[in-house]
């Protein structure tokens, strides 16, 4: 397998690594890391007392709006267009080539406001996208980076309250975006394993929300070891056609299954073991490619550099029981 390229990104990243992470050989699980804390877990049996149960903490979502507070996220943007990331923190500073920049001058502020440096360079303070965090957070495994992640999520019709099982949880990039598209009524299950990776993946998705969100269950191990109905699938590993059994077996009919590989060699295989199994829709393919452009009054023109190729994609969906696709009549190749 090759490194998928790196797009130019308007943030700053960390070196990047492997394209993929894997999900087909079983490693033990290492509880004191991911263990996850169960959404209808029963309390503990114990003495009987007459103190009253502790009630779960409320899982409360990134802050979205309104003047910002100590503890907040602030993504400063120079003259130049370059960001830099900073944690609000009271009496905090933040030094840069062009002087100091004093945390309590941010916060309290409104968000889309101007904080100038001691040397009096002003800096645009706005709360990071998602996407902005994506190209910017530490990672072990290479990331599915946005113009991806927002194909998996319309194409694989994420949706509010769904249960998605995901195979290779890498950096968590992933992970972030299927949590903050099902929401807390929904669910995301995934697989890492990669003992090495599984610490990025928790580090990254408990700083973006703040706290591990309840509607998380990660495991370091094998994604064919997963029992229990979901309604999405979404493999990001190196042998996705070696858990279909398992998917096959978990997903909802009419629930649909993304793969996310870099080469066409497990595109094809993927694609072929997907028709083997004569429980699927014809697999679709694609990949998605961004070109920015440049615009300035009447001088409009592509930039220079584009974001290309990074992986393909693939959905299928998966059949009723008893059910098998209809033939598909392909125009013959060749003469």
């Amino acid at each position: 397998m090759h490194d998928a390229p790196t797009p130019d990104a308007p943030t700053e990243s960390a070196p990047l690594d492997s394209p993929h992470t894997e999900s087909h050989t079983e490693e033990s699980v290492d509880a004191e890391l991911v263990a996850p804390r169960p959404v209808d877990a029963e309390p503990a049996a114990g003495p009987a007392t007459d103190e009253p149960a502790d009630e779960p903490a409320t899982w409360v979502p990134p802050r979205r709006g309104g003047p910002f507070r100590e503890g907040d996220r602030v993504q400063l943007t120079d003259p130049k267009g370059r960001h830099y990331t900073v944690v609000l923190q009271a009496g905090g500073s933040y030094h840069t080539h062009r002087g100091q920049i004093d945390h309590d001058d941010i916060i309290g502020s409104p968000e889309g406001g101007l904080v100038h440096s001691a040397a009096n360079t002003p800096y645009l303070t706005l709360r990071p996208r998602l996407a902005d965090y994506v190209l910017s957070m530490p990672r072990g495994a290479q990331v599915i980076y946005p113009k991806d992640s927002a194909q998996i999520l319309m194409w694989g019709d994420v949706f509010p309250g769904a249960r998605v099982l995901e195979g290779g949880a890498g950096s968590g990039a992933l992970t972030c975006s299927l949590l903050q598209a099902v929401g807390p009524t929904g669910k995301v299950i995934s697989y890492e394993v990669r003992k090495d990776h599984a610490p990025h993946a928790v580090t990254n998705v408990e700083t973006f929300f703040g706290q591990r969100p309840p509607h998380w269950e990660l495991t370091v191990g094998d994604v064919r070891d997963h029992r229990g109905e979901v309604d999405r699938v979404v493999l990001d590993m190196l042998s996705p056609w070696d858990v279909l059994d398992t998917v096959r077996d978990c997903l909802v009919p009419g629930g649909i299954l993304v793969g996310y590989v870099a080469t066409t060699t497990q595109l094809s295989v993927l694609t072929e073991a997907l028709r083997e199994m004569q429980c699927w829709t014809e697999p679709e393919s694609w990949e998605a490619m961004v070109r920015p452009w440049h615009v300035v009054g009447l001088a409009v023109r592509p930039e220079h550099r584009m974001i290309a190729h990074t992986a393909f994609l693939l959905t299928t969906r998966r059949l009723a029981d008893g059910v098998t696709p209809p033939r598909q009549q392909r125009r013959p190749t060749g003469r």
